[in-house]
């Protein structure tokens, strides 16, 4: 093979890797899982086979076998949330649109079968742009910048994302915890309006008592329908942000209670260092 041949395929060759390069979403994922370490503990994946897809399913029943913390709630999300990983597989399409700009024009190859008398004659001809080859350097450079964009973005997201469903189960916990006492209270309420009107019956009770005790169970009955409002309503947003189907919905179960409030506030400067080195 001649030399000037050989040059012509290394060419060819470098070209088509060039044009065959694709985005390494994994280490994407894994930076993501670095910045963002305190929000995904590291979990953040995308499924992109059966088996993965299968093994998220088992994970989130088994999360679903017991109350519902916040920090498996946020497990829950990273392993069942069909939105979230929707939303990973469209990062992976920018980015891989992002690099796509950076890349040369895959080349073209001419090949001519031409025939006089009894000559035989094969032409062959690989041809790329000058102006691609000439801006790459510039290109590249948007190009990865470009693809920096959508780490941040994709970084962003997930953080977004994941401050939903702590704020989400919060919301849901805290109104489940409302309902339980606006139950207590609407029954005291009723036990108290049925006692004044015994007691109004038998002359110790006046028409004002009554009255007023009858008020106050109304009052508590309408705290009571707004709260177990309040309830489903949070519980459906949890349980759209955790995407969970109707049979996992039916397994959700929520501790009774918040957890305590700290024993003491937490001071001023850790807060701001805190805040200072997650920034990303």
């Amino acid at each position: 093979m001649s030399r000037g041949r050989k040059t012509l395929l290394s060419m060819a060759v470098l070209l088509a890797v060039a044009g065959c390069a694709s985005v390494d979403f994994e280490q994407s994922l894994a930076t993501t899982n670095q910045q963002a370490g305190d929000f995904t503990q590291g979990q953040l994946m995308l499924s992109q086979t059966p088996d993965q897809g299968a093994n998220r399913a088992r994970l989130a029943q088994g999360i679903l076998s017991k109350p519902l913390v916040q920090g498996e709630a946020v497990r829950l999300a990273l392993v069942n949330s069909p939105a979230l990983q929707a939303m990973l597989a469209q990062n992976w399409a920018d980015a891989s649109r992002a690099a796509q700009t950076g890349r040369m024009s895959n080349p073209v190859l001419t090949l001519e079968r031409m025939q006089l008398v009894d000559e035989l004659e094969i032409g062959r001809l690989l041809s790329f742009g000058l102006l691609d080859l000439l801006t790459l350097p510039q290109r590249t450079q948007v190009a990865q910048s470009l693809m920096q964009q959508q780490q941040l973005r994709l970084t962003t997201q997930v953080i977004d994302q994941i401050t939903l469903v702590r704020q989400a189960w919060v919301k849901a916990v805290a109104a489940q915890q409302s309902l339980n006492y606006a139950a207590q209270v609407s029954e005291a309420a009723l036990a108290s309006s049925e006692l004044a009107r015994r007691m109004q019956a038998v002359g110790n009770f006046s028409k004002l008592q009554r009255a007023r005790q009858q008020a106050f169970y109304a009052d508590a009955a309408t705290q009571w329908a707004t709260a177990q409002h309040a309830a489903t309503a949070t519980r459906e947003e949890l349980v759209r942000l955790l995407g969970l189907s109707e049979t996992q919905a039916d397994a959700l179960v929520l501790p009774g209670r918040l957890p305590d409030m700290p024993a003491s506030p937490r001071v001023a400067s850790e807060v701001g260092q805190q805040a200072t080195s997650g920034r990303l």
